[in-house]
């Protein structure tokens, strides 16, 4: 019964999984516009510090930052349903997609989506904002936010770049002659359980997938499915730009290899073209970009039947997520203890300055990223993507409008363009 209470949170965290397009750094935004502004459930220094913390895991670091606004507000049972909540859309969305790949033209629809990316990245720029005014209060902390966004910049796709900055700001943070007491919160239990239950999982997947796949059992490759997953979700630093790569390699670059095709392994594998889609339409979806599981799964089971196909997208998702949960709940005790010492203190004002940084960084990138393919789309798609990011940085920075507003009435101006560029030229 004393979940109930919690009905509304659930709630704000189903709408927030259906408006977080544009990945972890604009969930980051969205978080705060919804669960910080709008809420109250934690503060802006909360929220950096556990999105700092989540970056130094491996493991999807905006499902475990929302597992840990969860966590502190009604604990471990809360967490979990939080977990479920917030990668119920992504997943669902993405099974959707691969079972439609089979059957439709998906080209049109990912067309639909153009605007997506700019509206993402406005997400970004209100959220930077806001926390710069936050977070940025003096001039170490101005340096370390101008170094970390151009550090990040060049070294986005590093899986070692965000977790370096962040251990290196608060390094040199703690030169500062800020004083600040060794007392603190009593510490906090370390909860060992959660601990053992992610080792035994690995090792029990590992080792019945491995037999499951030697005597060839009837649906060994849905075991094979759950297997991978969570080896990518215990593994993965650097989220979904890591993430991505590495089922490639295993999906695509494998079952390709002259080691698989002598040895006749009947291992799971996905097209290229096919495994592209998927990458490109997680991109498109909201929620986390570890979803793509979903649709990874039921690609590599195209050849079995529908229910089968389903029932190896909730293995391969639930898979996938499963380690973070484990892992941050794990460590949060353990990163909570040291908030008794000076020195870890000292540490989150570096802390803060680089996660404001990271944000900046990112959107410097991803509007690097943004390639508008002149033969292709229109001088109208130009201008939009223009018009769609200021609309979307002024609405929800100066606005306060609620996100899943600025999101549909993207997608709504997306799917017009498209249809103005298919039966008109500008």
């Amino acid at each position: 019964m004393k979940l109930l209470r919690h009905i509304p949170f659930l709630i704000a965290v189903l709408k927030h999984s259906l408006t977080a397009f544009g990945g972890p750094q604009v969930h980051l935004g969205l978080m705060q516009h919804r669960f910080v502004e709008k809420r109250k459930d934690i503060t802006s220094e909360e929220l950096m510090e556990y999105n700092a913390f989540c970056q130094l895991l491996p493991g999807a670091s905006s499902t475990q930052t929302i597992i840990l606004v969860a966590y502190k507000r009604g604990g471990m049972a809360l967490a979990f349903l939080t977990l479920l909540v917030w990668i119920l859309p992504a997943t669902f969305l993405m099974m959707l997609v691969a079972i439609a790949y089979n059957y439709f033209d998906m080209r049109s629809g990912l067309q639909s989506f153009i605007l997506i990316q700019p509206m993402a990245i406005g997400f970004i720029v209100s959220a930077t904002i806001i926390l710069y005014k936050k977070a940025i209060n003096n001039l170490i902390t101005k340096i370390i936010f101008i170094l970390t966004a151009v550090f990040v910049f060049i070294a986005f796709k590093s899986p070692w770049a965000i977790p370096f900055v962040i251990i290196l700001a608060g390094i040199v943070t703690n030169f500062s002659q800020k004083r600040i007491p060794n007392d603190g919160a009593a510490p906090k239990t370390v909860n060992w359980g959660t601990l053992f239950i992610f080792i035994f999982l690995f090792l029990a997947a590992g080792i019945l997938s491995e037999e499951a796949t030697r005597k060839n059992w009837e649906q060994h490759k849905v075991i094979n499915l759950f297997e991978n997953n969570y080896r990518f979700g215990s593994f993965v630093f650097g989220g979904g730009d890591v993430l991505i790569p590495m089922m490639y390699e295993q999906y695509v670059a494998r079952p390709n290899s002259e080691r698989v095709k002598k040895n006749k392994r009947d291992v799971l594998k996905i097209s290229k073209d096919a495994f592209l889609m998927g990458a490109g339409m997680v991109r498109a979806m909201p929620g986390p970009v570890f979803s793509v599981a979903s649709y990874t799964s039921v690609m590599a089971l195209k050849e079995k039947t529908m229910p089968i196909q389903i029932m190896g997208a909730l293995m391969g998702s639930f898979a996938i997520f499963l380690p973070s949960f484990f892992i941050v709940l794990f460590f949060f005790p353990i990163w909570q203890n040291l908030k008794k010492y000076a020195i870890f203190h000292r540490s989150l004002e570096g802390i803060y300055a680089a996660v404001v940084g990271i944000m900046l960084g990112a959107t410097l990138q991803l509007l690097g990223g943004i390639s508008i393919k002149i033969e292709y789309y229109s001088s109208l798609t130009l201008i939009t993507y223009i018009f769609v990011f200021m609309a979307s940085t002024y609405l929800i920075y100066k606005q306060k409008i609620a996100a899943q507003w600025v999101v549909l009435s993207t997608i709504a101006l997306g799917f017009l363009l498209t249809f103005l560029n298919t039966n008109w030229s500008f």
